[in-house]
């Protein structure tokens, strides 16, 4: 299946792109996701504290992604 993925902040420094189209096994997990982008991307070594967003709505680990899923790597942000 595919899936569309946006990266926000850092996230777009270490991957390199804003955006990718992505293809994954069928019925994958976020967190079989963020497995398989530790491994493509190593700078992504903390994807763990990162928020994800599939299709405008934050996702826990255990949601399984459709074919055609937008799903955004959201760092987390501090700010004053």
């Amino acid at each position: 299946m595919q899936i569309q993925l946006l990266f926000f902040g850092i996230t777009t420094d270490l991957v390199g792109e804003s955006f990718l189209h992505y293809n994954l096994q069928e019925k994958a997990s976020i967190k079989e996701l963020k497995e398989v982008l530790k491994l493509a991307y190593p700078n992504l070594k903390n994807i763990q504290e990162f928020a994800i967003a599939v299709n405008e709505e934050y996702a826990n680990d255990d949601l399984i992604l459709q074919n055609g899923d937008v799903v955004a790597i959201i760092p987390p942000v501090s700010g004053g």
